[in-house]
């Protein structure tokens, strides 16, 4: 069971995201009818560790073994989920592939999830680090974040309107 929990009036959610960076590219995912990118992972589930939800998210989404590295961001991170507020905590993992020839390695390639009664076609985009500013992310900071990636772990707070 995701640790997801929706009330009358709001929504609390626990996710947790890959850092997946190879040949100066980070890997980044998006609905297929969607201009925003985010990074892959997805939510924990009760009893399970954020690196045990890392390892099956990239599991099930695109069929790779990963190791987790160090976390990165700490993300209190609030959003409309649907007609709801949603307030979301969201940890963000250094991750690396355990075999690199599970996925490809440039470009786009593309994914099937199940996802509350729906079907959706997910996107995976390798984007070159410099060009992360470019394009829609989220969250918003995520190209400042990614330029000061070799520091410390970083806590943020994100308010989407």
């Amino acid at each position: 069971m995701d640790i997801i929990f929706k009330t009358e009036n709001c929504v609390f959610s626990y996710r947790v995201a890959g850092i997946l960076i190879h040949n100066g590219k980070v890997l980044l995912q998006k609905p297929t009818n969607d201009t925003g990118y985010a990074f892959p992972g997805g939510h924990v589930e009760l009893g399970e560790t954020n690196e045990e939800t890392l390892i099956r998210e990239f599991k099930e989404e695109i069929g790779a073994d990963i190791k987790v590295r160090e976390i990165k961001w700490v993300a209190e991170i609030f959003f409309p989920w649907g007609n709801k507020p949603c307030h979301q905590i969201c940890l963000y993992f250094i991750i690396e592939l355990k075999d690199e020839a599970q996925i490809p390695l440039d470009g786009k390639f593309i994914t099937h999830e199940h996802i509350e009664e729906r079907d959706f076609d997910i996107e995976f985009h390798w984007i070159p680090l410099d060009k992360v500013k470019n394009i829609e992310v989220y969250p918003s900071n995520a190209s400042e974040l990614m330029e000061h990636i070799n520091e410390c772990v970083k806590h943020f707070v994100y308010r989407e309107d």
